[in-house]
C-alpha cells in the first residue's frame, strides 16, 4: 500500500526532527575560523572523551555513521569471509549489510513481542539445536559446517536487550558480542548503559537519531588494542604521519572535527533530550491507554529506554489504513522495517523461528518522537487515532477531555 500525504491540517507533525540550539553553532565556527575542518581537531577528541565517558567505556572512535561503525566493528572482531553471525530479523538494513561488507553470512532471529528487541531464549535454542562448540573453542552450525562467531544485538527503538541472557549465551558459546546501540544512546539495562556490554557498542548520530551530527557514528570499547585497531583501519590504515605507508586495507571512516563540535553541543544536551523523550513516552502512554485497540510498547523490566520512537501495536487489518489516516491529517508516521529476511538479497539466508517478529511488522507504527513535541501535539495525535477507530466503529472514547 502507498503511504500518501493528503489534507492539510491544523498541525504538521514530523516524524523525527533534529533540535540545534545549543552551542553546536558556536564550536562549529571555532573550527571555521581555526580552518581545523577535516577529520583531525580537538573536537573529534573531545566528542570521543565525552560518548565514552556517557557510555562507561575506556575508549571511543568517532566515525562517519552507524553502518561504518558496525562494519568496523565486525572487521576487527575477526569475522572472515565465510563466518555466520547471529542478527536480528526485525532492524534496519545497516546491521546485515554490515555483515555481508565483510563476506559474512547473517543468520536471522526472532524478537520479543513486547520490547521488539532479539529473543534471547531462541537465540539459546538455535545454538543447542544446530550448533556444536568445537575443540578449537568456536561454535559451528552443524547444517552449514560455517563458523558462528559474532553476534549482534540490536537495542530496537531504544529499548534494552535483555543483556544478562545475550552476555551468558555468548560466553557459552564463545561469540563474539556486538551491541548494535545506534538507536539507544543513554538507554539503560539494569543501570548499565548499553552499548558497554558487548566487546565493542556501535552508535549512530543520524539527523532522526536522539543526538544528532548530520551523519556520523561512534564505537566504544573497553579494549584498548581493539580500539587502536579500530582508529587505525578507519584512518586508511596509515602507518606513517609523513609517508604514504599502509599496512593493510583501511577505510575513510573518520568523523570531520565539524560533526564532532556538533556532537559536542549536542552530548551537552543529552540528559535534557532524553528526559524530555521519556516524559513525551509517558504522555502518550497514559493517553492511548483509553483506546482498546492500542498497545503502547513500553521498556521492559529492569531497563530504562531513551524512548527515540514510539512505538504502537494495533489490529493488523488496521496498521495500513491508520498509517494513510494520520498522514492524510499531515502527522508524520511510518511502519517500521520489513524484516530482513524477506528482502530479494537475504531470502536465501537461514532464519529461525522467525514468528514474533513478522507479527510486529504487521501490527506495528512509529509515531512523532521529535524533542520538539508538545503536549498539545501528543494530544492532537492521540484524538485522531482514536477518530479513526471511532470512524470504523470500533469501541472509542473522548480520551483528551474526558468525555465517554
Amino acid at each position: 500500500m502507498a503511504y500518501i500525504m493528503s489534507e492539510k491540517s491544523s498541525f504538521n507533525i514530523p516524524l523525527s526532527e533534529p533540535v540545534i540550539s545549543g552551542n553546536e553553532k558556536k564550536y562549529v565556527n571555532e573550527c571555521l575560523d581555526t580552518g581545523w575542518v577535516s577529520s583531525v581537531g580537538s573536537y573529534v577528541e573531545r566528542f570521543e572523551q565525552m560518548a565514552a565517558a556517557h557510555v562507561g567505556s575506556d575508549h571511543a572512535v568517532a566515525v562517519v555513521n552507524g553502518t561504518s561503525a558496525i562494519h568496523v566493528s565486525l572487521l576487527c572482531c575477526d569475522v572472515k569471509p565465510g563466518d555466520e553471525v547471529i542478527v536480528p530479523a526485525l532492524t534496519f538494513i545497516a546491521s546485515v549489510n554490515a555483515i555481508k561488507y565483510c563476506v559474512g553470512e547473517p543468520v536471522f532471529m526472532d524478537c520479543k513481542a513486547e520490547t521488539l528487541c532479539m529473543d534471547a531464549d531462541k537465540v539459546g535454542r538455535f545454538l543447542e539445536s544446530k550448533c556444536e562448540l568445537r575443540s578449537d573453542g568456536f561454535t559451528y552450525n552443524k547444517q552449514s559446517g560455517r563458523r558462528v562467531k559474532a553476534l549482534i544485538v540490536v537495542h530496537v527503538f531504544g529499548h534494552p536487550a535483555d543483556m544478562d541472557a545475550l552476555v551468558n549465551i555468548c560466553n557459552q558459546w564463545n561469540l563474539t558480542l556486538i551491541e548494535d546501540a545506534t538507536e539507544s544512546l543513554g538507554s539503560e539495562f539494569k543501570g548499565k548503559q548499553t552499548g558497554s556490554f558487548g566487546t565493542v557498542g556501535c552508535f549512530s548520530f543520524n539527523g532522526n537519531k536522539i543526538l544528532t551530527t548530520g551523519g556520523g557514528g561512534m564505537v566504544v570499547t573497553s579494549d584498548k588494542s581493539l580500539s587502536e585497531r579500530i582508529k587505525h583501519i578507519t584512518t586508511q590504515a596509515k602507518c606513517s604521519r609523513l609517508e604514504y605507508d599502509h599496512d593493510e586495507i583501511g577505510y575513510n571512516y573518520r568523523l570531520t572535527n565539524i560533526q564532532a563540535a556538533i556532537g559536542v553541543g549536542q552530548m551537552e544536551r543529552l540528559a535534557e533530550f532524553i528526559e524530555i523523550k521519556r516524559s513525551n513516552a509517558s504522555l502518550y502512554n497514559d493517553l492511548l491507554s483509553g483506546i482498546a485497540e492500542i498497545q503502547f510498547i513500553w521498556e521492559p523490566d529492569g531497563a530504562k529506554s531513551n524512548f527515540w520512537f514510539y512505538t504502537i501495536k494495533v489490529p493488523r487489518d488496521h496498521k495500513n489504513h491508520l498509517i494513510d489516516f494520520l498522514l492524510s491529517k499531515n502527522i508524520g508516521v511510518r511502519p517500521v522495517w520489513k524484516l530482513v529476511n524477506t528482502l530479494p538479497m537475504y531470502r536465501n539466508c537461514e532464519s529461525y523461528e522467525v514468528e514474533q517478529a513478522i507479527d510486529v511488522y504487521d501490527r506495528c507504527i512509529n509515531l512523532p518522537c521529535s524533542v520538539t513535541l508538545k503536549e498539545e501535539n501528543i494530544k492532537f495525535i492521540v484524538e485522531k487515532i482514536n477518530d479513526y477507530f471511532l470512524s470504523k466503529g470500533q469501541k472509542g472514547e473522548d480520551i483528551i477531555f474526558g468525555k465517554k
